[in-house]
């Protein structure tokens, strides 16, 4: 039953009592005495309170707790259900000098007599009886109205609604400890600065009250100053929640401590209760810029039993007696906000492979995309937002005014064209992208960025140059990007180099991604090593001719390759070259205007020195002569791209 349906029964069941007592008032007041007329409404008022405590009514409130006290209770009276009265009233500002002592004199019999006076029962001589019973019964279902609002009505289940203390509780054990993170940034809501855990033995109980205390590394810092409010979490519920930004919201402001009172938490015997302290940071802290030390620490804790009898206890485990000079509490830190954000420059994995890129000599060329990289926030604990992103563009030669015509960098899908260019008559220049704020990247994501480039016309005399782009280090510190606030150098890092790509008008271009490769050994006792690589040659604006030459590193047509191992080593190498091209002369093959031939190097290697060995296609020579000589050579890079893997070769 939630709390809700448990107030309307009670609801419904004192109209039905009610209308019992008119109906029979009204039907006998003209034929009974004043005395039976008495008696009758005594009679029924009882009865109110039978059926009220079957819809879970029958209990007391003075200050938020409905407490089970049964009539009649009087003078002499003895045991729980008085001490259950005298806390109630206690509770309530009536005084009982001698406390909740469990026995009914003449103390609590004033103090009821005040209560009856205060609430219009009559005759107000401080006997409990029926009457006294069904009046405090009706204020506890009204203050349960009151102070349940909806989603407090929501979080009941029906299992606590049921639930029925047994025994005398103690509290056998109480702990304090951390927060599973203990750095806290300003202006988190609702994040958990410490755990109070609780096991009572000898029975169930009913929590009620707890209360804490927040205190700083140093005394001039008050937390009225740094909390927004502090809270209960039972289960991933709240249970309480208290203001904390005023000092007036404070039980002492001189130790820090709050008060949370009617929580109605129910520990079963021997079953440990975990209960989150939370806490809402303000916004915009001072003196927070590195870090400032705070702990939560538990001074008292007050329970009930199934008898009623209410306990406070603040010496077990690590609850506190004095607040004052505490021990035992969690700590934790506060940050400044947005301490923990980040931006890292990484590799992209679309970072294309050298490759030669296709110009034109009389105008503009296509946009090419030259250069990868990812931005990514990694631990960031806000979203991030790109404000400004420099990248570096070097040719081997010229300058960037010279060869780009326009520029502009995808991020995330966003394409920013609106640049300033540093070192542009020079062949290094650094492109800073105005995204002013038009990318934000969420906490924890990971985008991509890709560099597109425009050349101008390619002049002969910049036939074969090269051009490359990367974010340094440099570039990376210089990123303009902000999150909870503005990114500093300590929280910008990493950097990214792209391959180096061939600017042409015409020849021969060698796809990288093309490349395959095989090592083997053969003669005895695997003294020959033998290695493979195929590629791809296409001709660009003409016909070209390669010869099926193929040298150490001395060719002057064909192709080079190197061999590479150990530094001393001397080798005998030879090497084959075929291919799926024409050889209209014999010797030399021909690769026609706009096609894709293959090639295939053969090399095998005799060695002195014992070692693991490898070998790199170096360049290939291409004429526009069908003879294949006197031609250009196109350089291979980066190297990595077109060498085979290690071979372990054994010396003759």
């Amino acid at each position: 039953m939630t709390i809700a349906n448990k107030f309307a029964a009670k609801l419904s069941v004192a109209v039905v009592a009610s209308a019992m007592i008119l109906s029979s008032f009204a039907a006998s007041a003209s034929a009974q005495t004043t005395e039976e007329l008495q008696q009758m409404i005594n009679d029924l008022l009882a009865q109110v309170a039978t059926l009220q405590a079957q819809v879970g009514g029958g209990d007391v409130v003075a200050n938020g707790t409905c407490v089970s006290i049964m009539a009649p209770l009087t003078i002499g009276s003895q045991g729980a259900d008085v001490t259950a009265l005298q806390n109630s009233l206690i509770s309530g500002g009536y005084s009982i000098p001698a406390g909740a002592t469990g026995y009914f004199g003449v103390q609590t019999q004033s103090a009821l007599a005040a209560w009856q006076a205060a609430n219009g029962v009559s005759p107000a001589v401080g006997y409990y009886g029926p009457i006294t019973k069904a009046a405090m019964d009706a204020m506890c279902v009204a203050d349960d109205s009151e102070d349940m609002d909806d989603s407090e009505d929501e979080d009941m289940d029906d299992e606590d609604e049921d639930f029925e203390l047994s025994g005398e509780a103690s509290l056998d054990s109480a702990e304090v400890d951390d927060a599973e993170d203990d750095e806290i940034e300003e202006g988190a809501e609702d994040t958990e600065i410490g755990m109070l855990t609780l096991e009572f033995t000898n029975g169930d109980a009913e929590v009620s009250r707890i209360d804490i205390a927040l205190q700083g590394g140093t005394d001039e810092t008050d937390p009225w100053d740094v909390f927004e409010t502090v809270s209960l979490w039972v289960d991933g519920d709240m249970i309480a929640e208290e203001n904390a930004d005023d000092e007036d919201d404070y039980l002492d402001e001189d130790d820090g401590s709050i008060r949370f009172s009617g929580l109605d938490l129910i520990a079963e015997e021997d079953e440990e209760v975990e209960i989150v302290i939370a806490a809402t940071l303000q916004n915009s802290l001072e003196g927070v810029d590195d870090g400032e030390d705070w702990e939560v620490f538990v001074g008292s804790v007050r329970f009930f039993d199934a008898d009623g009898v209410a306990t406070t206890e603040d010496g077990v485990g690590d609850l506190n007696d004095d607040l004052e000079t505490p021990s035992n509490g969690a700590s934790f830190t506060i940050q400044e906000e947005g301490v923990d954000d980040e931006l890292i420059v990484k590799t992209s994995s679309s970072d294309p492979s050298a490759t030669t890129l296709v110009l034109e000599d009389d105008s503009d060329s296509d946009w090419y995309s030259v250069f990868y990289f990812d931005l990514d926030t990694d631990d960031s604990e806000n979203d991030i937002e790109l404000n400004g992103v420099p990248v570096t563009v070097t040719f081997s030669s010229s300058t960037y005014n010279t060869l780009v015509d326009d520029i502009e960098l995808v991020i995330d899908g966003t394409t920013i064209d609106d640049v300033s260019v540093s070192g542009g008559g020079t062949a290094t220049a650094v492109v800073t992208f105005d995204v002013d704020g038009d990318v934000v990247i969420d906490a924890g994501d990971r985008v991509e960025a890709e560099l597109m480039i425009k050349f101008n016309s390619l002049d002969a005399g910049n036939e074969g140059i090269t051009v490359m782009a990367e974010v340094t280090s440099g570039n990376a510190d210089a990123i303009d990007a902000e999150g909870a606030d503005d990114l500093d150098t300590t929280q910008l890092s990493g950097s990214a180099s792209g391959e180096a790509h061939s600017l042409i008008t015409a020849g021969i271009t060698v796809d990288a991604d093309s490349v395959e490769t095989a090592t083997d050994t053969s003669g005895d006792n695997d003294t020959i090593g033998e290695f493979e690589i195929t590629f791809e040659v296409t001709a660009v604006e003409g016909d070209y001719y390669i010869t099926d030459n193929a040298a150490e590193d001395t060719a002057t047509d064909g192709v080079t390759y190197r061999l590479g191992g150990p530094a001393t080593t001397t080798a005998t190498t030879s090497g084959v070259l075929t291919s799926t091209a024409d050889e209209d002369t014999d010797g030399v093959f021909t690769v026609s205007e706009g096609e894709t031939e293959e090639f295939t190097l053969r090399v095998t290697a005799d060695v002195a020195t014992t070692g693991d060995y490898r070998v790199t296609l170096t360049g290939i020579y291409y004429s526009e002569t069908s003879t294949g000589l006197g031609g250009v050579m196109r350089a291979l890079e980066p190297a990595q791209d077109y060498r085979t893997g290690y071979e372990t070769i054994q010396a003759n």
